[in-house]
Parts: structure tokens; C-alpha cells; sequence
């Protein structure tokens, strides 16, 4: 019994890649129980722009058994496609001109909480060449815990606003240093020539933002993130920890280290052994102790951590291999992995996968777990909806409440989904969604359709497929949870309606109703022969 998966995307540094893995034994990623990869992980590297992603995998499966769905609370009820009818606030509009992007197009948001505070960042006016990136990154600012919103763009990273000097920026990831009181804004400014990692940096809670500060710098970097340690117990209190990976050079995961508030950084450090991936998300335990998830070039979901304050970082560990089903329709998606820690440092990573599907059909969330960065929890099936559903899951947003932990952890989880996993570009009905739990993932609430249906042809296009995100983002203000996403609405002629959307009102986790479980089910075994994915990037078109 054997899958074989190949991967193919490009990432914000532009360069096509292909990893091929061979699991055997896939039933093994069962709960409990221990899954052997055997063969090697190939990489074929020629990219050279921003963006991540056209996900593409051959999947050869075919099903062994059916799996079974055992839940001791209820079951996921049917999926009926309701519209959804959730009162939403568009956060942002896209109002530059530029020739060399589409407008009006918003994608990608990141967000965090702090208080009352939530700050969202997002890529504007997106750009269909093989560049990638946009027009410029906006942000979104909320001071009394989302009733009310203000907005901008970045000031200086592109020449379309501030009297920045590049041609588009790409990635962008929101981050708080309590001990300084800076928030901080990361991105990807992308040139002919040159990509650089930049942080943005605002002094009075998001209102003004200051001109990139440069981190690195080279020809195909990619995927950056930021965190910061508020932990005034720490000993790396006020330590920042920006990360990033290296196209040109396999992908090569770097760290650097910022303790003045993001003024200055440290040089760059690569983790122990051989981390080669990208969309790492550090995340800061209590103790100082960082710990990034991210996805491996080997097709798997790693991680590797730091206890000296981002010194030196750890050799990489496998949190668990990956099958996905290739999303339909030329949508621009892949299993990066969204991952939150609850106060009491556990850390929880959920990312798409359709281990639990017969012949592969569709993709899940599925979400791994760990208390210290160094064991976790064998993936389980986010019970969205019944194991033999029609619904493909994708693009997930994991946002925890800040004042929960353990048991008792409020999870919020937004994520896409097509009612019908096997559509096409024509065809498909994109929606976004949303799930929760107020016991730490051990249940679910009921499934809540926050948008759509929506059509792929009022999408923006890019290299890698018609886009909303590579990653969208859940935080939690006033004990609510707050989506953030693009929502697309039919283009007026040429011009494009998708723009940057959360919930009017949060979503109060403790009115959700029911509590789902998928405690007792397995992963379908799969054998060769029986599923063959088409790929949407085959080949470098800068």
C-alpha cells in the first residue's frame, strides 16, 4: 500500500520546483501509529518571481478500504450549499492605477490581535506577470476590538506610493512587539533583479507607518513571516524573529533576530541539518522558546525550534507527511500550513490534506498538534463535514483566543471550500467558511458559510492560477473571532471587485451550534493506479 506524491509550485521568488516523495504504509498516519517514508525528495528549481504556489500533485492512489466515521457527540449534518448570509465589512478598496496590475484586486491578508487592537495587511492591486506581488501592501486597523476600521497603504516599498523604488511586494505578515510598542508589518518588495525581506514599522498603534527597514536581500527570496516575544517573563523578552527562505539556494529556510523593535536585525542564521521549504510561521512560547512549522520541499510538514533567543535553531523534524488532492478549476492553493499557539504553549498546525478520503476526492483540514515543538499529535480530520462529502477544503486561517489554553482552547478556523470537490474553471462555486472549537480541537462546531458562492473568472489571474490567497487569517478580539479574506464579486467589464472582507460583528464561538468529533477515524489506505492530478504550473514564465 503506497502513495506517491509530486509537488509542484513556485513561490514568491519565482522558481518552478517539483518534490517528489514515496510514503509507503499510509494508513500508518493513523492516530497512534507511525508512518515510514522511504526513496528521496527531488527538487527541480527554475524560478525567478514572487508569489507562491500553483500546488500540482499526481496523487497515485486508490483505495484500500473506506475509512470509517465514528463520532460519539453527532454527525457533520449534510451539505446543502446555503448562501451565506454572515454581515461582513470590506475593509479596503484598491484604488491605484497602475497599467501592470489588475484592478480593483485585494488577496492574501494576515492579521493579529492585541487588546482591543487587530491589524490586518493584505497585497493590493495584484499583478499578473511573472513578477508576481502587487501594487502595494494596505493595512486595516481596528482600536476598539472591530466595530469600527481605518485604512492605508504602506508608505515606500513600490514606486505607485510613497516613493518606493520597486517594481511590486508581495507576503505580507503582521507582528506586535509589546516591550518597544511597535507593530510591525513584513513584506517582500520584488525588482527586476531583486527581492528583499523589509519590515514596516508603526509607533502609534497602526494610525502611521514608517519606510521599509531592509533585512536581506537577493534574487529569490520568498515567503516571509514575523513574530514577536511579549512575554515580559522571558528572557528573550522584546526579541523579534523574522523568517524567510532562499529560492536560489534550495530553498534554504533563514532566521534573524531584531531586539530594538525592528530598527536593526541580526545577521541571518539557517537552522541545523538540512531545513529547505517555506511558509514558516514562528511562533514564541512563555519560556522564549520559538518553535516555525512550515512546509518542507520533501512534502511534509516540519519544524525546528530555538531555546538561546534565535542564536542558533535546530535541525528540522517531520510533524507529518502530506497527501493532497490538487484543487479544481486552476485555483492558485497548496497545503502551506496555518498554525497558533494557546496560552499555555501548545502549538496546533492545520493544513489541507485528503488522507482521510477514499482515492484521495477531496481535501480536509486536518490539524497536528504539540506541547513542546518536539512531539506531536498524528493529523486529524477537521470533521467540516460527513468523510464522504462532495466539499474540497483549502486556503485555512487558525486563529486560537489569546486568554484560552488546553481543554478549554477556543479554536477559530476560516478557510475556502467548492461544495463540489470535482468542478472546473467554469464550474466551480468558491465560498468562504468558518469552524470552531471551545475545547482545544477535540470538537467542532457546525460549518457557517461566511461568503460566496463565488465565481473563478472574477478572480485576479497569476502565474500559478486564478488567486484570493496562498493565506488567510483568523484573530480573536473582545472573545471573538474574526476572519479576514478576499471576497470577489462580478467584474464590471474589465475590472475586477475583490477586496479584503471580515465578519461585521466577530463570530461568538460560544453561540456556535453542535460538537462534531472525528476521534475515532483513520486515513484511507492508498494503493497505485487510481487518481492523476493535471498540474497548473509546469514551467518558469518570468
Amino acid at each position: 500500500m503506497l502513495a506517491v506524491s509530486l509537488l509542484a509550485y513556485l513561490g514568491s521568488g519565482g522558481e518552478f520546483k517539483i518534490a517528489l516523495t514515496t510514503v509507503v504504509d499510509v494508513c500508518s498516519f493513523g492516530r497512534g501509529r507511525e508512518t515510514r517514508r522511504v526513496g528521496a525528495a527531488v527538487s527541480v528549481k527554475d524560478r525567478n518571481f514572487a508569489g507562491f504556489v500553483a500546488t500540482a500533485l499526481v496523487v497515485v492512489a486508490a483505495s484500500c478500504g473506506s475509512g470509517s466515521y465514528s463520532n460519539s457527540v453527532s454527525n457533520p449534518p449534510p451539505v446543502l450549499n446555503p448562501p451565506a448570509n454572515v454581515p461582513l465589512v470590506k475593509l479596503s478598496t484598491d484604488t491605484f492605477t497602475n497599467s501592470t496590475s489588475q484592478h480593483a484586486t485585494e488577496v492574501e491578508p494576515d492579521s493579529l490581535s492585541v487588546g482591543s487592537t487587530i491589524v490586518s495587511a493584505f497585497q493590493v492591486g495584484r499583478s499578473p506577470g511573472s513578477s508576481g506581488g502587487s501594487s502595494d501592501i494596505g493595512f486595516a486597523v481596528s482600536t476598539d476590538a472591530g466595530a469600527t476600521w481605518t485604512n492605508g497603504f504602506l508608505p515606500g516599498i513600490t514606486t505607485f506610493q510613497g516613493g518606493g523604488v520597486n517594481d511590486t511586494v508581495s507576503d505580507a505578515a503582521v507582528a506586535y512587539d509589546a516591550k518597544h510598542g511597535v507593530w510591525l508589518i513584513s513584506s517582500l518588495p520584488i525588482s527586476a533583479t531583486n527581492i528583499q525581506v523589509v519590515v514596516s514599522r508603526s509607533t502609534d498603534g497602526g494610525t502611521t507607518w514608517s519606510t521599509p527597514i531592509l533585512l536581506s536581500q537577493g534574487p529569490g527570496l520568498d515567503k516571509d513571516w514575523v513574530t514577536c516575544d511579549n512575554n515580559s517573563a522571558s528572557p528573550f523578552y522584546g526579541n523579534c524573529y523574522s523568517e524567510w527562505d532562499d529560492n536560489g539556494n534550495g530553498d534554504l529556510i533563514w532566521m534573524s533576530v531584531s531586539n530594538d523593535g525592528g530598527l536593526t536585525w541580526a545577521a541571518p542564521v539557517t537552522p541545523a541539518g538540512a531545513a529547505n521549504g517555506l511558509g514558516g510561521e514562528p511562533l514564541v512560547r512563555s519560556d522564549g522558546a520559538v518553535i516555525v512549522p512550515f512546509l518542507a520541499d520533501a512534502f511534509e510538514i516540519e519544524s525546528f525550534s530555538s531555546t538561546d533567543g534565535g542564536a542558533t535553531w535546530s535541525a528540522p523534524l517531520v510533524v507529518s507527511p502530506i497527501v493532497a488532492f490538487p484543487d479544481s478549476g486552476g485555483i492558485r492553493s497548496g497545503p502551506l500550513p496555518s498554525a497558533a499557539m494557546d496560552a499555555a504553549n501548545n502549538v496546533y498546525v492545520v493544513w489541507e490534506d485528503c488522507s482521510f478520503r477514499a482515492n484521495c476526492s477531496s481535501n480536509d483540514l486536518v490539524i497536528s498538534t504539540s506541547a513542546d515543538g518536539l512531539s506531536w499529535t498524528a493529523p486529524a480530520r477537521i470533521p467540516i463535514d460527513a468523510i464522504n462529502s462532495t466539499v474540497d477544503h483549502f486556503i485555512p486561517g487558525l486563529g486560537i483566543d489569546p486568554a484560552t489554553s488546553g481543554a478549554t482552547a477556543h479554536l477559530g478556523l476560516t478557510y475556502y471550500y467548492y461544495p463540489q470537490a470535482n468542478c472546473t474553471a467554469v464550474t466551480c462555486a468558491l465560498y468562504v467558511g468558518f469552524i470552531s472549537s471551545l475545547d482545544g480541537g477535540s470538537t467542532w462546531s457546525a460549518a457557517t458559510p461566511i461568503a460566496g458562492p463565488m465565481s473563478l473568472s472574477w478572480l485576479p489571474s497569476t502565474f500559478s492560477g486564478q488567486m484570493v490567497a496562498d493565506y488567510i487569517s483568523t484573530s480573536f478580539a473582545g472573545g471573538k473571532a474574526y476572519g479576514f479574506f478576499a471576497v470577489a464579486k462580478a467584474k464590471s467589464g474589465t475590472t475586477f471587485d475583490q477586496a479584503i472582507y471580515t465578519t461585521q460583528s466577530g463570530l461568538d464561538l460560544a453561540a456556535a451550534q453542535g460538537r462534531f468529533s472525528s476521534a475515532e477515524e483513520v486515513p484511507v489506505p492508498l494503493k497505485s493506479n487510481s487518481r492523476q492530478s493535471n498540474m497548473h504550473a509546469t514551467r518558469r514564465i518570468r
